[in-house]
């Protein structure tokens, strides 16, 4: 471990050997580093938090504070965030409560830009982009590939699908189904991330499948219900489409719809 004169650290900190931590860094007891974690400078890593491999947090992020929940009362709770990740300036991510599984949680190789914020008993999965000021209330999920704008408020407990992608300055207050657009004050669908799935590969028959089945749910003149039995029914069912539609029949909150205006089309 190499940590500047500054830092503090206190004892029974779990720090791996090859851990650089900067200036007026303040690691807790509980805290647990690990292989190639960077702290820059005046980062605040408190509670049962554990980092794992080559994560580098920028100065003034502050990780594992108690969670802003009028409930909270100082119970046993923590953080997990996962390996490869890039923490920004002023960043902050809380611990989780007892009003969900105690942990607020954090996958691989996300890039959380300056100002973001997670809320406690967030769930963020693998390669997310949160753009500055990009702010996550309680219990939120953002599953994996997904990219959320600049000053975008996400709900609490709303769910961001894989792949989706939410513009800036908008309110979130209903699930974004995978790989769709979403974007407004009161964020609305605005048809598929064609750009994102052709630049990543997908198959065109992929493609076409979300296209067949994002028209028929969100542009037919059935009921949802009907539309969604008419999908299931009628459209070949590839690895995208599951996707798709499982995570539109596990939603709680209830699913965002597309503005009246025209989506993109494949």
């Amino acid at each position: 471990m190499r940590a500047h004169p500054t830092a503090i650290i206190h004892e029974g900190a779990q720090i791996a050997d090859n851990v650089e931590i900067g200036p007026f860094c303040i690691i807790g007891a509980a805290a647990k580093l690990s292989d190639g974690v960077k702290l820059q400078s005046s980062v605040i890593i408190e509670g049962d938090t554990e980092i794992g491999p080559d994560t580098v947090i920028y100065p003034f992020a502050s990780i594992g504070l108690p969670p802003q929940d009028l409930k909270y009362k100082n119970e046993p709770t923590g953080v997990r965030i996962g390996a490869g990740n890039i923490i920004r300036e002023y960043a902050t991510v809380h611990r989780g409560s007892v009003g969900g599984d105690g942990y607020t949680r954090i996958g691989d190789n996300n890039f959380i830009m300056a100002y973001a914020h997670i809320a406690h008993d967030c769930k963020v999965g693998g390669n997310v982009v949160m753009a500055n000021a990009a702010t996550l209330g309680g219990h939120v999920e953002v599953h994996d590939r997904a990219i959320i704008g600049g000053v975008t408020a996400i709900h609490q407990f709303v769910r961001i699908g894989t792949f989706a992608m939410v513009g800036g300055f908008s309110g979130v207050g209903l699930d974004v189904p995978p790989f769709t657009t979403a974007s407004g004050p009161r964020a609305k669908l605005f048809g598929l991330n064609l750009v994102g799935l052709k630049r990543s590969g997908y198959s065109k028959e992929a493609i076409n499948g979300l296209n067949q089945a994002y028209k028929i749910l969100f542009r037919s003149k059935s009921t949802f219900k009907e539309a969604l039995k008419k999908v299931q029914e009628e459209l070949p069912c590839t690895e995208e489409l599951s996707i798709f539609l499982e995570f539109i029949k596990e939603s709680k909150r209830g699913i965002m719809r597309p503005t009246r205006s025209k989506e993109a089309e494949f």
